[in-house]
Order: C-alpha cells, then structure tokens, then sequence
C-alpha cells in the first residue's frame, strides 16, 4: 500500500469513528426524553393560561434561553468528544443564553412596572423551579453520558458539566411551559441556579464515567 492510499484509509476510518459520537447522543437523549416527559406531564404539565401566555414576550423568552443553552451544550458536548479538544475558541457559544437573557432583563427594566423588583425575583415558583428543573434533568443527564461515552473526551469532567447544561437547558424548557414566572429577573436567578446544580451533577458523574 502507498502513502497516499495509507493516509486516506486512516482518514475514511477517523472520519467512520468520528460519526458515531453524534449518533449515539441523538439515539440516547431520543431514549431519555420520554422518561422526563412523563416526568413533567404526570407530576406538573403545561401552564392552563398559555395561549395567552403565548402573547407575553418574556414569555417566549424563556423558550429562546432554554434551547440556546440546549443547542450551545449539545455542540459544546460534541466537540469535547474528541480527545485532542478543548473549551478554547468554542465555550463562547454557551454565552449566547446568558446575552438573551441580559437583553431581556434590559428591556423589562425599560417597560412601566407594576410589581417591584424583588417580587419579580422571587416570583411565586422558586422552591418548584429548583426542584423540578434538576428532577426533570436526570433522565436525560444519564442518556448524554451514555451517548458521550462513545467519545475520548481528554477532560471527563469539563465533558459531564456541559452535558448537565445540555441536560438542564432540555428540562428547564419543558418546566418553562409550566412556570407562570415569565420575568426574566426570575429566569436569571432560579434557572440558573437548577442549571448549575444539574451541571455539577454532571462534572461529578462525567469525571468517574467519561474517562477512557
């Protein structure tokens, strides 16, 4: 065999072990979201007023914040498969939700309030959002880690914390449709904090079963 034959058959087979990682983290979270949706449909299900929430901006918010951090953790995730990877150059993207959110609490701060500030902070489901949000993560936590297995990630760790946010950012968009808290002041403070509990779930358990 030549060089040049030798060099294409060690990239097609790269390129065939490179695949898999993608595949096998659609297959499990595909796995694991119908334990959470029955999850949240037997224990808190979608909001009575939606339709009408549907017409609140902050409302969709939420939306927009969820599934940026669901999209940016997912794509994080899978570049931390390789080994030769790092955050480097690519961890920016996991900004995106926070720059949503920062906008969003900009523009409540320009509209006429009726409630104070505080009131708004705290809403009326913090003890729920911190609850659920985490509970609601652990099926698909657990499919993430199954699926990133197929990778070499060079920092188990790093990989198991983008993989609770990738897992947070699913299951708070699912609590978003229940939460009747819409002020993005709320969303800052409670999602976060669920976020970044489920994200230390995952640093933990990727550091013991992401090591290759």
């Amino acid at each position: 065999m030549d060089t040049d034959q030798l060099i294409k058959t060690l990239a097609a087979d790269n390129a065939h072990r490179a695949r898999p990682v993608g595949f096998a983290l659609m297959l499990a979270l595909m796995a694991a979201a119908p334990v959470s949706l029955l999850m949240f449909f037997t224990e808190l299900g979608i909001r009575p007023d939606v339709m009408t929430a549907m017409r609140n901006p902050f409302f969709d918010l939420k939306f927009a914040v969820t599934l940026a951090l669901a999209i940016a953790a997912i794509a994080v995730s899978l570049h931390l498969s390789r080994p030769e990877a790092s955050l480097r150059g690519f961890g920016w993207v996991l900004l995106i939700p926070a720059g949503l959110l920062t906008a969003g609490i900009g523009g409540e701060m320009m509209m006429p309030q009726r409630l104070p500030m505080m009131t708004r902070l705290m809403g009326n489901n913090s003890r729920m959002c911190m609850t659920a949000i985490p509970l609601l993560s652990l099926p698909i936590l657990a499919g993430a880690l199954i699926g990133l297995r197929h990778g070499a990630p060079a920092r188990p760790a790093l990989a198991g914390a983008i993989a609770g946010m990738l897992s947070a950012g699913l299951a708070a968009t699912l609590y978003a449709s229940h939460c009747t808290d819409d002020s993005p002041l709320f969303v800052a403070t409670w999602y976060t904090l669920s976020t970044a509990l489920v994200t230390a779930i995952g640093a933990l358990a990727g550091s013991k079963l992401l090591r290759f």
